[in-house]
């Protein structure tokens, strides 16, 4: 029962883990009602630009303090998200939807292409932002850089809902969620909301980096968090800030009772599947997932 319960709690935070990466997914859906395919790919640039600021410039002699990094990070997140949505996004607004997830598709293969043209194929130490190791709860063993994550993600998701919910400004949002026409007839600027939208889906995206990578390496093969955390956006709702932790819970449990209890008699395959089979189970089954709009266009 123990190893049960210590299985259980891995796959929670691993999921929750998830389920930040699929806020940001949220986010931009919330708004601009676009599933960016390339998230995974703004959440390596959050991670290269945090290494930037960091190890980066201390490899060249100049050391820069942790908070001023991490500021001039999320100044660039801000830049990097405005460019995507002003650059890319904005003018297909009211084109196909079929014409926005080939954007989708050519902007995760442009972004891979420019970060290793930056910052090369090289696999990067990330700095150390969260503490490493792990503490004991009684007779379970509990690691401390994924706790901290998944307090963080429980955190934001409260914040965001509020955001959306309770100020003026997550209000003009959700209204350009409902209808961009409805919006409009209201005063409201589309442009400006989805502009936010791509803002706060690039720092989230960063955020996720920072739990996951801390410590670690960071390379472009880590964009593939992405198509992880994708089948965790559809199964919570995509128009849903509170579904996604929550369904993020879900599938990193089942995926860590997957892994061992069914991975050793499939290869290795069972773990890496099920994000997947749930995705398309919610496509068939409940295409605005757990938590989602019932009135929703899909790509």
């Amino acid at each position: 029962m123990i190893k049960l319960i210590q299985i259980l709690i891995e796959g929670a935070l691993v999921g929750l883990v998830y389920g930040l990466v699929a806020i940001s997914f949220v986010v931009i859906y919330r708004a601009s009602r676009i599933i960016n395919l390339a998230q995974g790919e703004v959440l390596v640039f959050g991670a290269l630009f945090l290494w930037t600021f960091t190890l980066g410039l201390r490899s060249i002699g100049y050391e820069m303090p942790l908070l001023v990094a991490i500021a001039l990070t999320i100044g660039a997140c801000v830049a990097f998200g405005v460019g995507l949505e002003r650059f890319v996004f904005r003018p297909l607004i009211g084109q196909p939807a079929f014409a926005i997830f080939m954007a989708s598709i050519a902007l995760l293969i442009l972004l891979r292409g420019t970060a290793q043209l930056i910052w090369t194929a090289e696999t990067r130490s990330f700095p150390v932002i969260l503490p490493e190791g792990a503490f004991n709860l009684g007779p379970f063993l509990i690691n401390t850089r994924l706790m901290i994550g998944g307090l963080f993600t429980v955190a934001l998701t409260m914040a965001l809902h509020l955001f959306f919910t309770r100020s003026r400004r997550g209000l003009r949002l959700a209204a350009v969620a409902e209808d961009h026409n409805t919006a409009l007839s209201l005063g409201i600027s589309v442009r400006a909301a989805i502009a936010i939208a791509w803002i706060l889906g690039a720092i989230v995206a960063t955020c996720g980096a920072v739990v996951l990578l801390s410590g670690r390496i960071v390379s472009l093969e880590v964009a593939h968090i992405g198509f992880k955390a994708l089948p965790v956006a559809l199964l919570g709702g995509l128009e849903s800030i509170r579904g996604a932790p929550l369904a993020g819970i879900i599938i990193g449990v089942g995926e860590a009772l997957a892994m061992t209890y069914l991975d050793p008699h499939t290869n290795g395959a069972a773990s890496g599947i099920l994000p997947y089979l749930v995705m398309v189970a919610v496509v068939l089954i409940r295409p605005q997932g757990l938590f989602g709009w019932k009135k929703i266009e899909r790509l």
